[in-house]
């Protein structure tokens, strides 16, 4: 006789799993077609960028499989700890920072290289949904408007806002767009008042505005996104040349591997111009098929969301969402010349280790969170 009382093993999400296996794996097969010429170019080694990020395809394997194991709620009990501690990266940034490109975004740690803005866009979110988890009652069952604004509007965008300004003084615009999305959004999804929420993301909007009319970095980029085409031997190079890319690859493309651009024309053929590689490559039906991947994935981090009853559980669910979701828009749209270039990765594509692996971790704290999901229905 069965014994109706014996635990069901708690089960991680598979299809979510596979999903981002499947899309970490074909991101890694465009990592070593589009990043080879370049590799050759720069470091003498064409398998310089495949072998490195085969790595961190390991390392972030290895990490999600490793969160997946670890129950939610320890995830909520470290949140302000990692939410400080990301604080103090940033701001170790601005001061000990190493330059890379022009911009100063990274840190050394031994042999390893970390970039906080990263790390910045989880422990956000995670931020975000500990501090509407411990005030739902004052944020989000507010007895006076007053109190509507103080905890569901104001003291959230401070948690937001902190991060996002040591993030400005690094001058990385790319990342204060996204972390400022993924705010705004996420908050609205906890349930806050959207006419406070509207004033803000106003107001916001503004600063950011001010920000890339009035600092010479950015202007420059948005008076070259404008006409590209007068600035083809400087600014508007890579714009154009991804373009080309793009355009060269048809409705099919030009097979895997028989990219033209990625000989040194396209800049960051392996990094945050991927994506009009991956177009050459295999055309504007295989680039739909790729952001068909992206939609599937993102719906399903969506779906896990609504069945899940923990707050906590269910805005850092929907955070990662809105999270990749915003990075996978953004860099579609710099790359095809549909907003300034701001230098934005695409979601297990672009090569890099911090990305990568903050990634992972994400993807497994999802993949913990998927069993209690299953083990309530």
């Amino acid at each position: 006789m069965v014994n109706e009382n014996k635990a069901t093993p708690l089960r991680i999400d598979i299809s979510l799993l596979l999903l981002t296996l499947v899309i970490s794996a074909v991101g890694t097969l465009f990592v070593f077609s589009a990043g080879m010429p370049y590799a050759e170019a720069r470091y003498s080694d064409a398998y310089f960028f495949i072998k490195r990020q085969v790595t961190f395809l390991a390392i972030g394997t290895s990490v999600m499989l490793l969160a997946s194991r670890v129950p939610s709620s320890t995830y909520k009990k470290i949140t302000p700890a990692l939410y400080i501690i990301t604080l103090a990266l940033l701001l170790t940034v601005l001061i000990f920072g190493l330059v890379g490109n022009g911009a100063k975004r990274w840190i050394s740690i031994g042999p390893i290289t970390l970039q906080p803005s990263e790390i910045a866009k989880m422990t956000s979110v995670m931020a975000l949904a500990y501090y509407f988890s411990k005030n739902e009652k004052r944020a989000l069952c507010p007895k006076s408007r007053k109190e509507s604004f103080i905890y569901g509007t104001l003291l959230p965008i401070a948690i937001i806002g902190v991060p996002m300004l040591l993030v400005m003084l690094q001058k990385h615009l790319s990342c204060i767009i996204i972390l400022g999305t993924i705010g705004i959004l996420l908050i609205l999804v906890a349930g806050a008042d959207g006419r406070y929420i509207g004033m803000a993301t106003a107001g916001g909007g503004a600063m950011v505005t001010a920000l890339a009319l009035f600092t010479d970095y950015t202007k420059d980029r948005i008076t070259v996104w404008q006409n590209p085409e007068a600035y083809k031997l400087t600014g508007g190079w890579q714009t154009l040349q991804g373009l080309m890319a793009i355009g060269s690859g048809g409705a099919f493309g030009v097979g895997f591997g028989n990219s033209v651009m990625k000989r040194c024309y396209v800049s960051e053929p392996a990094n945050d111009m991927i994506f009009a590689i991956v177009c050459e490559e295999i055309g504007f039906v295989g680039a739909i098929f790729i952001l068909f991947l992206f939609f599937l994935l993102i719906r399903r981090c969506l779906m896990l969301a609504c069945r899940l009853d923990g707050i906590f559980e269910r805005l850092v669910t929907a955070g990662v969402a809105i999270q990749i979701a915003t990075q996978t828009l953004l860099n579609v749209a710099v790359v095809t010349n549909t907003i300034p270039n701001t230098g934005i990765s695409l979601p297990f594509f672009s090569y890099g280790g911090s990305s990568l692996i903050m990634l992972f971790f994400e993807i497994g704290m999802l993949l913990s969170i998927s069993k209690e999901a299953r083990a309530s229905k």
